[in-house]
């Protein structure tokens, strides 16, 4: 199944794979609709000064946050783990318990990951075609990797 993958010595932690994202999910037409609005992407750049990169749901063989999620609104359908908005209840056990750091509450409370932009784009996730360094891609990797 192909990922996103992140190479680390590439990212120049300039935060467009967040604008691209957080764009790609918004609903608006016109990225400059997001000025001044408190942005919720679905991946997030960490690091400090020496090394940056892009932190985002791995889509685990066998996710912990499904068999946590109280509310059973996390599911994994094709290898790609997704979150029923209708059914969070915002509770953040799937937050306390990925060992990524992959989940985050969106603007509404409901919990938000990447869901490899399935429901709004066609090819490469938001994230992906936005980043100017090509330091996340999208591709398929072996297991080892």
């Amino acid at each position: 199944m192909k990922r996103v993958y992140v190479n680390e010595e590439w990212c120049l932690g300039c935060h467009l794979c967040e604008y691209n994202c957080a764009f790609a999910n918004s609903g608006l037409k016109y990225m400059t609709g997001l000025k001044g609005r408190k942005l919720f992407p679905r991946i997030r750049v960490d690091g400090d000064d020496k090394i940056t990169f892009a932190v985002s749901c791995r889509h685990c063989t066998d996710p912990i946050c499904v068999k946590s999620c109280i509310a059973g609104a996390i599911s994994k359908c094709d290898g790609v783990v997704r979150i029923d908005k209708n059914k969070c209840v915002g509770c953040l056990t799937c937050v306390l318990v990925c060992p990524y750091g992959a989940l985050a509450p969106g603007e509404d409370g409901v919990m938000q990951k990447c869901e490899l932009c399935l429901d709004n784009v066609c090819g490469a996730p938001a994230c992906v075609a936005g980043c100017p360094n090509n330091a996340i891609v999208f591709e398929e990797r072996s297991e080892t990797e």
